[in-house]
């Protein structure tokens, strides 16, 4: 059991140092992911439902969101973000297949008072017919 788990680690890590990040993708990825929080702060599910898959999972605070779920809540959320300020993020393909990881801040105006909040991600990106889609995102609060 041991030897086995020795072994995927092993595996992973080589098949992560095999990985190729084209500044082409990269340079692509990085434009749908400011397009997305460009989208989250202005509430914007029209420019959102265009980058996500249909088959979406966004993991927030341990919870499993589908598309829908995530484009309702977008909607009904008040528009109190201030900001949403991304952080250098890697970009890391895999054939048809992007990881993006990275950080971003959030600045909201609550009660009269502005709030940072920042947060880790990590992204995975398809590419598909039409170009390149969000098919599983993640993130959590940094601690403070």
């Amino acid at each position: 059991m041991r030897f086995a788990l020795i072994a995927v680690s092993v595996l992973s890590v080589a098949a992560w140092g095999q990985a190729s990040s084209d500044p082409g993708t990269a340079a692509a990825i990085r434009a749908l992911e400011k397009q997305w929080t460009v989208g989250q702060a202005r509430n914007d599910n029209r420019a959102l439902d265009m980058i996500f898959d249909n088959g979406l999972v966004y993991v927030e605070y341990g919870r499993l969101v589908s598309k829908g779920e995530y484009l309702s809540r977008i909607k009904a959320q008040p528009t109190n973000l201030d900001q949403i300020s991304i952080e250098p993020m890697t970009v890391r393909t895999f054939g048809n297949t992007a990881i993006v990881v990275g950080s971003y801040s959030e600045s909201h105006i609550h009660r009269g008072r502005r709030t940072l909040q920042q947060w880790r991600f990590v992204d995975t990106w398809v590419y598909k017919q039409k170009g390149w889609v969000l098919v599983a995102a993640a993130a959590a609060p940094v601690a403070k």
